[in-house]
C-alpha cells in the first residue's frame, strides 16, 4: 500500500531545547494514525511540522510522494482541525465553511455541493443560518471538522479536536469521528493525550516520549505487548501493575520471584532465553488477573483486600500481596469487603516482563 505521508529524519530544536529527534514515519493511503503522549512530548509539534506551521530543523516530509517540506501549509493538500474552533463569530456556519473556498477562488456551484455534503455527513444542515454563539461546544468542533472538510483533501489533521468537551459529548463525537473515517476513508493524523481516544479511534498509534516515538503499532499489540516499560505504563487505565524482582531456576524451570515469593511463566512467550539472575520488571494488567477463580493450570497466590472501588459495569479491588499493592478489576456484581482474603491468579500469556536496565521488553 502506497504511503500518504512519510517524515524523513525529522528533527526541530528551539535553541539548546530538541523537541523532535531524528524521527521517521510512514503513513499509509487511508490511514488513521494517532500521536499519543503527554504534554511536552512533540505530538503537536510533529503535526505542526506535517502541516507546514512549523519548519523542522533537519529532515523532509513527504505528502503524496511530494516533497512538501518548504511548502505553505496552503499548497500541502491538508485540512486541519485544532483545539479550539477558530471560527469567525460574524460569519455564520454557511459563511465559515465557505470562507476558506472563495479566497481560494472556487466556483460557487462547486462551494455549495461542498458545503451541502459536509453539512450532510456531520448532520449540521439546520444550523447553517446560526452563528458561533448559538451553537454548543459539540456544534461548534462539528463546524470545525466541515471547514476542514468542505476543503477536499486527502489529509486530515486534528490536534486535540475534543479535549475542550465534556465527557459524554467527547464520546459522541469520537464516535462520529470514526464513523467520518469509515465514510471518507481519507489518511487522518490525530493528536491527543486521551489514551481511550487513542485506542478506540486508530489503525495504529504512536506513542511518544521527548520528541521520540517508542513503539508504533496498532491498539491491541500495543495494549498487550508494549515494547518498553514507559508505554506499558502509559497505556492502561488503572495502570498495569508492575512487580521489580528477578529470574531465578527451580524445579529445572524459569520463575519469577519477587520479596520471597515466586510466580510461574508458563504460557509467557518471551523475544529470546529468559537468564537466571536477571534483574526484570512482571508487569500485570488489572483484568488479566483472576479472583477466586481456581483453574487447574494456574497457580493461586493468597492476597488480602485493601481497598474496594465500585465502578458500575466493573469493580476494582486494590489487594496486598508479596510486599506489592496490585489492582485487579473484577465483574461489578462481584463485592469484597477490605479485609477479605482472596486467591489470586494470573494469565502469563498476557503479561510482559522488562528488563530492569533497559526497561525494554524480554
Amino acid at each position: 500500500m502506497a504511503n500518504s505521508v512519510s517524515i524523513r529524519n525529522l528533527s526541530l530544536s528551539f535553541g539548546a531545547v530538541t523537541v523532535l529527534k531524528d524521527l521517521n514515519l510512514d503513513i499509509r493511503d487511508g490511514e488513521f494514525i494517532v500521536l499519543l503522549g503527554s504534554s511536552g512530548c512533540g505530538k503537536s509539534t510533529l503535526l505542526n511540522c506535517i502541516a507546514g506551521l512549523l519548519e523542522p530543523t533537519e529532515g523532509q516530509i513527504f505528502i503524496k510522494d511530494r516533497n512538501v517540506t518548504w511548502e505553505e501549509p496552503k499548497d500541502r493538500g491538508i485540512g486541519m482541525v485544532f483545539q479550539s474552533y477558530a471560527l469567525y463569530p460574524q460569519m455564520t456556519v454557511e459563511k465559515n465553511l465557505s470562507f476558506g473556498l472563495q479566497v481560494a477562488k472556487v466556483p460557487k456551484p462547486e462551494i455549495d455541493k461542498r458545503v451541502a455534503r459536509a453539512a450532510e455527513i456531520l448532520q449540521i444542515g439546520p444550523l447553517l443560518k446560526r452563528r458561533p454563539a448559538a451553537l454548543s461546544g459539540g456544534q461548534r468542533q462539528r463546524v470545525a471538522i466541515g471547514r476542514a472538510l468542505v476543503r477536499d483533501v486527502d489529509v486530515f489533521l486534528f490536534d486535540e479536536p475534543l479535549s475542550n468537551l465534556d465527557a459524554k459529548l467527547r464520546s459522541e463525537l469520537r464516535v462520529e469521528i470514526k464513523r467520518l473515517h469509515q465514510s471518507l476513508k481519507n489518511t487522518m493524523i490525530y493528536v491527543t493525550h486521551d489514551q481511550i481516544e487513542a485506542l478506540t479511534l486508530a489503525d495504529r498509534i504512536a506513542i511518544m516520549k521527548n520528541g521520540v516515538i517508542q513503539q508504533l503499532d496498532d491498539p491491541i499489540a500495543i495494549y498487550n505487548k508494549p515494547r518498553n516499560l514507559f508505554v506499558a505504563g502509559f497505556i492502561g487505565s488503572p495502570s498495569m501493575n508492575f512487580l521489580r524482582g528477578e529470574l531465578i531456576e527451580t524445579g529445572g524451570k524459569t520463575v519469577f520471584r519477587t520479596n520471597g515469593v515466586d510466580f510461574l511463566l508458563d504460557g509467557y512467550e518471551a523475544n529470546g532465553p529468559l537468564a537466571a539472575g536477571r534483574q526484570v520488571v512482571l508487569g500485570l494488567r488489572p483484568e488479566h488477573i483472576g479472583i477466586d477463580q481456581p483453574e487447574a493450570d494456574r497457580e493461586l497466590h493468597q492476597a488480602v483486600v485493601d481497598i474496594e472501588e465500585p465502578m458500575g459495569a466493573d469493580n476494582l479491588l486494590w489487594l496486598k500481596h508479596a510486599g506489592h499493592t496490585m489492582s485487579v478489576r473484577i465483574a461489578g456484581a462481584r463485592r469484597y469487603a477490605p479485609g477479605s482474603q482472596v486467591r489470586m491468579s494470573f494469565d502469563m500469556r498476557l503479561a510482559s516482563l522488562f528488563d530492569a536496565q533497559t526497561e525494554d521488553r524480554i
